[in-house]
């Protein structure tokens, strides 16, 4: 480990070299994909890629030498960072020219580490998975039981949307993202025939309306699977977030040598006050026993 690569990694300026070179690599990805713009400007465009990609291998070179191998590839940042770095100098040909501008669109990606909020959100999304798979597949049953339900109850009166198991998961997600569930509801309260199939009246076959258990079936999916569940999800993630947030204070309270002490460590000190505290006591208590009263 180099002290003077230690300074050049921590200097702010190298910092926002680093994440400009992120945003210009995100903009001249996104001209590329203009014909137009790469007929006339396509040579200027290699060379500002050709630019970025220095300043990201001395960056990698620069962060090595300061952390030293071990410490380096210990983050996972770095991997992602010297992965993409590896993608972009491999010998591509012709034949796979997307796959060169894809590794070099994931550079844009970059700007996640760059930016510490963004690292806290997506820390947060991270340590929300587990949870949220619970959550998951706590939405997958009730999907299940729905529109296992609906087949049965709507499948005769609206096929196209509750013909079978499949297409019913489907319309349900309609439902529960709010796409125009009320179109649905309305088809099975008033069938195929009264609202719905206007514009393919041969595919509603067998007509049937169903105005109580259309309406009692819609409302409480929506009730139960986006008021309650997806909310759900939004819970466990700012939970995330708030361990993110605090994971991130305490590694720079480390970083900066203002480490917050250990339960351990502080319980002796209050064992310590304690007893200084007692013995205060027993000599006051000793003083006052004598000390002559008037």
């Amino acid at each position: 480990m180099l002290p003077a690569a230690q300074a050049i990694a921590d200097h702010p300026w190298f910092g926002r070299i680093v994440t400009l070179a992120i945003f210009v690599a995100g903009v001249v990805v996104g001209l590329e994909t203009d014909p137009g713009i790469v007929s006339r400007a396509g040579a200027l465009l290699d060379a500002i890629d050709h630019l970025v990609l220095g300043i990201f291998l001395i960056e990698a070179v620069v962060k090595l030498a300061a952390a030293g191998p071990r410490g380096y590839f210990a983050d996972p940042w770095n991997l992602f960072d010297a992965s993409i770095l590896a993608v972009a100098f491999m010998p591509f040909d012709a034949h796979y020219v997307a796959v060169l501008r894809l590794a070099r669109l994931l550079r844009f990606l970059r700007l996640v580490r760059a930016l510490p909020k963004l690292q806290i959100l997506v820390g947060a999304l991270l340590k929300s998975i587990p949870s949220m798979g619970y959550v998951g597949l706590l939405l997958g049953i009730l999907f299940y039981v729905y529109a296992v339900s609906a087949v049965f109850l709507f499948g005769e009166n609206d096929p196209v949307h509750f013909g079978n198991l499949p297409i019913a998961v489907v319309s349900l997600f309609r439902v529960v993202t709010g796409d125009g569930w009320t179109d649905l509801m309305y088809t099975q309260m008033y069938s195929c025939a009264g609202f719905g199939y206007g514009d393919h009246p041969e595919r509603c076959v067998s007509p049937v309306a169903s105005p109580v258990v259309g309406a009692v079936f819609f409302c409480s999916f929506v009730l139960i699977g986006a008021m309650v569940i997806l909310n759900l999800f939004i819970g466990v993630i700012m939970n995330g977030m708030d361990e993110a947030k605090q994971e991130n204070e305490d590694r720079e309270a480390e970083l900066r040598g203002d480490r917050p002490p250990e339960p351990m460590d502080e319980l002796q000190a209050v064992e310590r006050e304690l007893s200084e505290l007692t013995a205060r006591i027993a000599r006051l208590h000793h003083v006052l026993s004598n000390t002559p009263r008037r």
